[in-house]
């Protein structure tokens, strides 16, 4: 039969088929996902039109929003303490997100070995990841870090004198929230323990029938086939690392001090949207972070071809 021949047979049978039945579960399945519909609905993207029309308006809160234009995206060419707080950001995500992605893989990597009380173990490195981004911890985190906290204390015992306030003195205080962000591994951990259980042992046993090292194990297999996996984390842990604002807004006291050290991005939006009631630019400020963030995504993306290996 001719080519023309069957397409003329699959259009005679589209042309033939009656209206599409419904499923009976259609309606129910419609019904259970009402809330997430409606929430997706109220709370974000209607929240996102509005903001979009915000940003494009001078909007203090106390009066209706009067339409600028462009203004609130040009004032931010000659705004200094945003542009500190994108260096301050993009060095938090640059240094943090890979130092916790190492930590994480490295501890996984530990926890795999067959070792007694695994689910243990698990469950308290996982810890970190729930209470981290807590105001509790942060609280716990500056008195810790304080000209009279615990490590000033540890080093003292051990003969330093003379140690700074680390989340007082601008060379460190960054420093110091980049150590929480690190430690707060727990959830790239357990991810990163998933994937390397799903590696075959047969690779291990075939490399050391070779007389291939445990090291040499790590980076020709594991890391190879790892790869999807870390490409996982990395993207989640980049889009959340941009989005990190409760550490800097405790240590800092909500100033992002000392001397705009600390002055994360979403702090400084903060700072604008309900310090300053200057919504509109606020909003500006959060939609060039969308941008900053899609950037971010599709560049990681865009570089996986060269570095991730798929079983395809």
């Amino acid at each position: 039969m001719s080519a023309v021949g069957e397409l003329s047979q699959i259009l005679s049978r589209g042309r033939n088929r009656g209206p599409r039945e419904k499923h009976p579960d259609n309606r129910a399945g419609l019904v259970f996902m009402a809330p997430w519909l409606l929430g997706l609905l109220g709370i974000t993207i209607l929240p996102m039109l509005a903001s979009l029309y915000l940003s494009f308006t001078d909007y203090s809160m106390l009066a209706a929003p009067e339409w600028v234009g462009l203004e609130n995206f040009q004032r931010m060419w000659g705004d200094t303490r945003l542009h500190n707080s994108l260096i301050v950001t993009f060095t938090y995500v640059l240094v943090g997100t890979p130092l916790q992605l190492i930590a994480a893989l490295l501890l996984a990597v530990l926890l795999n070995q067959g070792m007694k009380g695994l689910s243990f173990y698990r469950s308290v490195f996982y810890l970190p990841s729930l209470l981290g981004g807590s105001v509790a911890i942060s609280i716990l985190w500056r008195q810790m870090f304080g000209a009279n906290g615990l490590v000033n204390q540890f080093l003292g015992a051990l003969g330093f004198t003379g140690m700074p306030g680390w989340v007082s003195n601008p060379d460190t205080a960054l420093w110091t929230i980049i150590l929480l962000h690190v430690w707060t591994f727990g959830s790239p951990m357990i991810i990163f323990l998933a994937g390397l259980r799903q590696i075959p042992q047969m690779y291990y046993e075939a490399a050391s029938v070779d007389g291939a090292s445990k090291v040499s194990q790590f980076f020709r297999i594991t890391i190879p086939l790892l790869t999807p996996i870390i490409f996982f984390n990395l993207v989640l842990q980049v889009i959340n690392a941009f989005q990190t604002f409760t550490q800097a807004f405790v240590v800092s006291g909500g100033t992002g001090g000392p001397s705009d050290s600390t002055m994360f991005y979403t702090l400084y939006l903060y700072q604008k949207g309900f310090g300053q009631f200057d919504m509109g630019y606020a909003s500006a400020m959060a939609w060039l972070l969308l941008v900053i963030v899609a950037i971010f995504t599709a560049i990681n993306f865009f570089v996986s071809k060269f570095w991730v290996h798929y079983d395809d």
